[in-house]
C-alpha cells in the first residue's frame, strides 16, 4: 500500500481496516495456493483411475495403494472405490476452499470501497503483479 505525499488523517479505525485488508489479501493468496495443490492431487488421482482402467479385468492383480507412509494391496475394485472416494473428498475440499476465497473477496471489496472513499488516490490496494 503506497501513500502519496499529501497529509492524510488516518484514524485507528482506518488502520484497523487497512490491517484487515492486508490479512485477508494474504489469506486469499494462501488459500489459492492450497487450492492449486489440491487440484494437482485430484489430477493425480484421476490419472491413477485412468491407468487402473487399462488393466485387464481377467488379471486378478493386487494393486498397491498408499495410505500415509504404507502401501496396502487391494483388489482392482477396492482400489477403484478408494480412488473415487479420495476424489470426492478432494473435490469437496476444493469447493470449500473456493467458497472461502469468494467470501474473503467480498469482504475485500467492501473494504476497498470504504478505504478508497476516504483516501482516494492516496492509497493503493491493488495487488502488484510480479
Amino acid at each position: 500500500m503506497a501513500w502519496a505525499a499529501e497529509d492524510v488523517n488516518v484514524t485507528f479505525e482506518d488502520q484497523q481496516k487497512i490491517n484487515k485488508f492486508a490479512r485477508n489479501t494474504s489469506r486469499i493468496t494462501e488459500l489459492k495456493e492450497e487450492i492449486e495443490v489440491k487440484k494437482k492431487q485430484l489430477q493425480n488421482l484421476e490419472d491413477a483411475c485412468d491407468d487402473i482402467m487399462l488393466l485387464d479385468d481377467a488379471d486378478s492383480h493386487l494393486i498397491p495403494y498408499q495410505i500415509g507412509d504404507v502401501f496396502i494391496s487391494h483388489s482392482l475394485e477396492e482400489t477403484q472405490e478408494m480412488l473415487e472416494e479420495a476424489k470426492r473428498s478432494l473435490q469437496e475440499e476444493i469447493e470449500a476452499l473456493e467458497s472461502r476465497v469468494e467470501s474473503i473477496q467480498s469482504v475485500l471489496s467492501d473494504l476497498k470501497v470504504q478505504l478508497y472513499a476516504k483516501f482516494g488516490n492516496n492509497i493503493n490496494l491493488e495487488a502488484e503483479d510480479s
